[in-house]
């Protein structure tokens, strides 16, 4: 019922189990039921909402229970709109404190009654249960659970949010939870789209940032609630976590964590670059990782293979850098999102380049050490002893020559290694060092071989141990000026007008020895002497005549003359 009569308050606090049959004087409060915790209690002047049983002392019949309405009831206290005993016995009480209140008729009705149901002279018992507290001063309140070190930004007007909550009422009875969707809430900041008392509470969260908000009713859904989850006149309490924020105006943020040192080239667009990144939300959550795979994702930048936020990014970087960049959503995945990354999602990498090219580029050589005497240098068809390592611009050594019994060989010009290293291998003294930095497509390309990953700019480390000029392809031996005239007698030293294998033999060892003509590299001398020999003996009868050296000579210079 709607209880009316106004007293001055003061109340007198009791537990009671019986009343004695004098009449009351003031009402008797049994606080059957106290919180743990009570961090407001009723005043003067404050709005209530709360659940009652109303029934008679005398015999216990139940008279009103807003329960039965299945509505609680709202009123303000201590200003004459509930009956005085009801508006004394409501003070000091606590949200779901549970009281029981018994009212001394001329507290309640008096010697009049109420309305046929109410007799005259009936003493009341209320058994209350309070469910909100409220006052028409009251503002937002806003209290942080935690808060990450550091925080630079909180949200403000126009911002865009996304943020995860639990919603309750003051009983702690929950009417709403993102959590439990697994779904943040996204909205923007400052455009009506929120309560007033949440978007009140919202301003200057920090990502990561954990907050309470307590927003009293007239700043909720005010009188006529919302749905059956939120009553009339409900404060509502969020439990807000902060996952992301941004502004439609942001550009993408950059901070560089580590340059290495003697940095001279840095990425422009049209450069191939390798890079490993780790990709989190701004709540930390890791949503991807090249590092998990175990390879570098591979891009050209510029040319929108990437997100455009990224191919910004990639831009005027050095080899070893690392960067933190933030992107925000309309230059990542926009609204929709994309797989593991939600719509409006701020996306935050943290990379670091392992290198880059131009497809233009050609092989960089340095010379690290040049001995005083250079007089001759490797070229083409010579045979070279080198030491090597050969490592990726990061510094992972992939191969080395000293994990071998000797150092490596090869002949130059027989495309025994990839171009770019035969390329560095070129023009070096015996003793000579030079680092050579080879591009992916003068190297193993886009598929990589064996450890080398795919389109890898490698670092090669070289030592020139040993050179053995070479002949061209296709000889055996070549005069390094004129051959003696007539050949077949400077052959014939004993004048016998043959030349055996043994003769032939001393013959082109002197030759090699006096520096007049060299033997092909990286064979046995015996064996190609013997080839040379078998070349020249046309009867197969273990002898050299000056006729067979006539034709053999001839059938030569028809070949050249042809090529």
């Amino acid at each position: 019922m709607d209880p009316t009569k106004p007293l001055e308050l003061l109340i007198f606090v009791c537990a009671v189990t019986r009343i004695s049959s004098n009449p009351l004087v003031d009402i008797v409060v049994d606080r059957y039921h106290i919180p743990r915790v009570c961090p407001r209690e009723v005043q003067t002047e404050d709005f209530v909402r709360y659940h009652f049983n109303g029934t008679f002392y005398e015999n216990g019949k139940q008279f009103d229970s807003s329960h039965d309405r299945g509505k609680a009831f709202i009123s303000q206290v201590g200003l004459g709109r509930l009956i005085t005993g009801m508006d004394r016995g409501l003070l000091g009480m606590c949200v779901s404190e549970r009281r029981r209140i018994t009212v001394p008729p001329h507290l309640a009705y008096g010697s009049i009654g109420a309305g046929g149901v109410i007799p005259p002279d009936s003493v009341l018992v209320y058994d209350v249960h309070l469910l909100d507290i409220w006052n028409p001063e009251d503002k937002v309140q806003i209290r942080t659970l935690s808060k990450p070190a550091g925080c630079s930004r909180g949200a403000s007007a126009s911002d865009f949010v996304r943020y995860h909550y639990n919603g309750s009422l003051l009983t702690d009875e929950a009417f709403d939870s993102r959590y439990s969707s697994n779904e943040t809430y996204d909205t923007y900041l400052g455009q009506g789209d929120l309560i007033k008392g949440l978007e009140e509470g919202l301003l200057g969260t920090c990502v990561g940032e954990r907050r309470v908000i307590i927003v009293p009713p007239f700043l909720a859904y005010g009188e006529q609630g919302y749905g059956a989850e939120i009553p009339p006149q409900a404060t509502l309490v969020f439990e807000v976590l902060m996952v992301d924020l941004f502004n439609p105006k942001d550009d993408l943020t950059v901070e560089v964590m580590e340059v290495p040192q003697g940095c001279t080239r840095r990425t422009v667009v049209g450069d191939y670059v390798r890079y490993h990144y780790n990709g989190t939300f701004q709540d930390g959550t890791l949503f991807d990782s090249s590092y998990q795979r175990n390879g570098t994702y591979n891009t050209y930048i510029g040319m929108g293979h990437v997100i455009q936020g990224m191919d910004k990014a990639l831009q005027g970087l050095c080899m070893g850098e690392k960067r933190r960049i933030g992107i925000p959503p309309h230059l990542a995945y926009g609204e929709k999102g994309v797989g593991l990354i939600p719509g409006s999602a701020v996306l935050i990498f943290h990379i670091h380049v392992i290198d880059f090219h131009n497809p233009k580029d050609s092989v960089q050589i340095r010379i690290t050490h040049k001995p005083r005497d250079c007089n001759a240098t490797s070229e083409a068809d010579d045979l070279i002893k080198y030491r090597y390592n050969c490592s990726l611009m990061d510094g992972t050594l992939l191969y080395s020559s000293d994990h071998y019994d000797s150092p490596s060989v090869t002949t130059l010009g027989a495309n025994k290694v990839i171009v770019g290293l035969e390329d560095g291998l070129r023009g070096m003294c015996v003793g000579e060092r030079r680092e050579v930095v080879v591009p992916p497509h003068w190297a193993h390309g886009e598929n990589g071989a064996g450890d080398v990953p795919r389109s890898a700019v490698l670092l090669f480390e070289l030592e020139l141990v040993e050179l053995q000029k070479g002949v061209p392809e296709g000889y055996m031996f070549v005069w390094l000026g004129d051959g003696p005239d007539p050949l077949f007698d400077a052959m014939d030293v004993n004048g016998d007008k043959e030349v055996p294998l043994e003769e032939f033999s001393e013959f082109i060892h002197r030759q090699v020895q006096e520096d007049k003509g060299r033997l092909r590299p990286g064979m046995e001398a015996s064996s190609i002497i013997k080839d040379m020999f078998d070349n020249q003996d046309r009867n197969k009868d273990g002898k050299i005549v000056e006729e067979e050296l006539m034709v053999k000579e001839v059938e030569d210079q028809v070949a050249r003359d042809e090529l």
